[in-house]
């Protein structure tokens, strides 16, 4: 079965911007299944646009920011 995008539905998302981009935390449910935490990283172009990146490492201020973001999502989990 290919993948549906209007079988995904989310949940929660919150961002934290930073000078260079920002990083999304999500919560998703494909076709009413079991729910997901999903972080992804978009970067800032020259021209202020976001563009998708791997999520990589962080540094350790994007991660004191993602923690609470985190913890949040966890609780629409339930």
């Amino acid at each position: 079965m290919p993948y549906d995008p209007s079988l995904d539905e989310n949940l929660f998302s919150k961002s934290t911007e930073n000078e260079n981009g920002k990083i999304t935390v999500s919560i998703y449910s494909y076709n009413n299944g079991q729910k997901k935490l999903q972080i992804t990283r978009e970067n800032r172009t020259g021209e202020g646009e976001y563009r998708f990146a791997k999520l990589g490492r962080m540094t350790k201020e994007e991660a004191e920011a993602v923690v609470p973001l985190i913890q949040e999502a966890t609780k629409h989990m339930d």
